[in-house]
């Protein structure tokens, strides 16, 4: 779903949904970040909003189909950021990322993208600094351990 926006970056708006996996560990808040197939940006996992789904389901969709976790995405946001992306045919679009926290309740053996990617489990303030969206990066600063 796009939303015409002629923004000189891109021309449309693009709706993704994230999920935020967690996890608490000896009293600290951790995250799961995962990199990206193409350059091993770190970031959380992702995927195209699609009509019918519901954007809470489709972030605990993509938390298995990139990071084989399995769990419960919260049906209420916890935040968004948005992002510059350039599209596999070459055209550029700027991105609105719902996330969604995902308590994690077990790991698959197997899932779509093993082997495809790394993943790590990192405080929120580790997260922040190893991703590069500032967006991003500022909603895992204002993260709250009773709020995610």
């Amino acid at each position: 779903m796009a939303r015409t926006i002629g923004a000189a970056w891109g021309r449309s708006l693009r709706r993704q949904c994230a999920a935020l996996p967690i996890r608490e560990r000896e009293g600290e808040l951790l995250v799961l970040l995962i990199t990206t197939r193409g350059r091993g940006r770190w970031v959380i996992p992702k995927g195209w909003a699609e009509e019918g789904v519901p954007p809470h389901a489709l972030a605990a969709r993509e938390a298995f189909e990139e990071a084989g976790l399995l769990g419960r995405a919260a049906e209420a946001p916890i935040g968004a950021y948005s992002y510059r992306k350039r599209l596999p045919d070459g055209r550029r679009a700027i991105c609105e990322v719902e996330v969604f926290a995902l308590e994690v309740e077990a790991r698959a053996v197997d899932w779509p993208e093993r082997g495809q990617r790394r993943k790590r489990w990192v405080s929120l303030q580790q997260a922040a600094a190893l991703v590069s969206e500032p967006g991003l990066a500022a909603l895992l600063l204002g993260l709250r351990p009773a709020a995610a």
